[in-house]
């Protein structure tokens, strides 16, 4: 029997209440009313205005080996793919490795330049969670959200670790992490503040 060296975590920004996203998210503005000009500007600006200072969080969440996704993390839903489109995330994604995207709608793989691949999986959570795990070999498999996709996953218990990155603002509402999941015992291993974010870790315990 072979044993799996590599952990499956989830890493996601959120605002102090816990929302991932805010409301009315479209195509054009794929965080919703996040506070600012709806492009995730505010929620995410860490990796952005200071890089350096984040740097070990940003590479950490690079490291990953395979990715999982939400439909909407994606892109945003176009009924049944009505239009070809590559998502969010450009030509040269940078996940840089195969990245699982939960749909209900078939599509073939879509390879990108720079080494990422996005498979697009019907059958379910677990089915996603097998076809990572077999792409990362020992390495980690992160599930980048959103947090309706890392709901499911900590639900079913399939987390070993959660990276979350605090940001000093509150929505209000929009896509909330841990709604309907139900009590978790975690064991924090690490936090630290930076200027414009929280960066804590919790190993998940049950």
């Amino acid at each position: 029997m072979t044993t799996r060296t590599g952990q499956v975590n989830c890493n996601i920004t959120i605002s102090a209440d816990g929302y991932s996203a805010g409301l009315n998210q479209t195509e054009e503005r794929p965080f919703g009313d996040d506070g600012s000009d709806g492009t995730g500007g505010k929620l995410h600006a860490w990796m952005f205005d200071s890089p350096e200072e984040n740097q070990a969080e940003i590479d950490q969440m690079a490291a990953a080996a395979a990715f999982i996704m939400g439909r909407n993390m994606f892109g945003p839903v176009r009924g049944e793919w009505d239009r070809p489109w590559n998502g969010w995330w450009g030509d040269n994604p940078p996940f840089h490795t195969p990245v699982f995207v939960l749909t209900h709608h078939e599509r073939d793989p879509q390879p990108m330049d720079g080494g990422t691949t996005f498979h697009f999986v019907t059958d379910g959570i677990e089915s996603a969670l097998e076809q990572a795990r077999a792409a990362a070999g020992d390495g980690d498999v992160t599930i980048v959200g959103g947090a309706t996709t890392i709901n499911q996953y900590l639900t079913a218990g399939l987390v070993d670790e959660l990276r979350l990155h605090i940001v000093p603002f509150t929505l209000g509402a929009g896509t909330r992490l841990f709604e309907g999941v139900p009590p978790l015992n975690l064991e924090q291993v690490k936090s630290r503040a930076a200027t414009s974010v929280t960066h804590v870790t919790y190993r998940v315990l049950s």
